[in-house]
């Protein structure tokens, strides 16, 4: 098993970390390699068995060095991400990063409760949400970090975000499928996951709060394996030339641990360098407009 490089004086010792989809693959790589390096975890997850086995593991590891809370939340249900919230908020008086790392491709065309098709709710407003409702005590900190992990497949959405049609039905109908739509719908929210940094970071300027997003790489992970046999043997197929949960999460941490000032605030990272972005994950209008688009349905949970 690969081992994250620790550095001999961690800049995260102390630190208190919210990090989404941690019970598994490279948030859980994450969160057992931060917790190494002495930071304290409140960890969110949608599975209660699974959060409460991950988090007694880390501690009986790392014993009363760290603290390791639990908050429980189903991403695509925004009525659950504000409930977890307010607990954050209620047990933390400050947080130092925030990472949104939870990630799900669905292959078939369904709506949240809010009525977002899945994909994009969980991938992009799930994380956009959940910044907007920490960000006050994000700002407590002297250099916070929102952290958003973004994918390669940004690329696969050649034609940037359609605005006229934010819940990506031309993706899942028989012609979409055909074309593989689904896999598009999935590059589309990752190129959200670009954007809302790029917004974030304009909004945030002049305040202790940078932004980050970044590609893990093709990880060796349970993802799409619940999206039924086609998906499952394709994937089996891409593991072949995978790296595992560890390495895929080496440049996460990365960016959790290194000093802000070798890092640029805003960009999109591959292997702890700068990554290449596609032309429309470099569109700066569309960056606002997909942030002004979320508001939009984020407000429609408040009704």
């Amino acid at each position: 098993m690969d081992r994250i490089h620790q550095t001999n004086d961690p800049n995260e010792r102390g630190k208190y970390v919210v990090i989404t989809g941690a019970t598994s693959g490279i948030g859980l790589a994450a969160a057992r390699e931060l917790a190494a390096r002495g930071a304290n975890l409140g960890i969110v997850a949608r599975n209660t068995t699974k959060a409460n086995e991950v988090a007694d593991g880390i501690r009986a590891t790392f014993g009363n060095r760290i603290t390791v809370d639990v908050f429980i939340a189903d991403m695509s249900s925004q009525r659950s991400i504000r409930r977890a919230a307010n607990e954050i908020l209620a047990k933390c008086p400050k947080i130092d990063i925030l990472i949104n790392n939870a990630g799900a491709m669905f292959v078939d065309h369904k709506l949240t409760e809010d009525g977002i098709e899945m994909t994009m709710a969980v991938n992009h407003i799930a994380p956009f949400l959940l910044t907007r409702l920490l960000l006050d005590r994000l700002m407590l900190s002297e250099h916070a970090r929102i952290i958003t992990t973004s994918s390669h497949g940004h690329k696969m959405a050649r034609q940037g975000i359609d605005f006229d049609d934010l819940n990506g039905k031309r993706y899942f109908g028989f012609f979409g499928k055909l074309k593989g739509g689904p896999n598009f719908r999935y590059g589309e929210s990752k190129l959200a996951n670009i954007l809302f940094t790029t917004e974030l970071t304009q909004r945030l300027k002049g305040t202790n709060v940078a932004a980050y997003s970044f590609d893990p790489g093709l990880v060796a992970t349970n993802f799409n394996r619940d999206n039924g046999w086609m998906a499952r043997m394709t994937t089996n197929v891409m593991m072949w030339f995978a790296r595992t949960p560890e390495k895929g999460a080496e440049t996460l941490v990365w960016l959790a641990d290194t000093d802000n000032k070798n890092l640029e605030n805003g960009r999109y990272y591959v292997d702890k360098r700068v990554g290449t972005l596609s032309v429309q994950a470099r569109n700066v209008e569309a960056a606002k407009k997909l942030w002004e688009a979320s508001e939009e349905q984020i407000l429609l949970s408040q009704a």
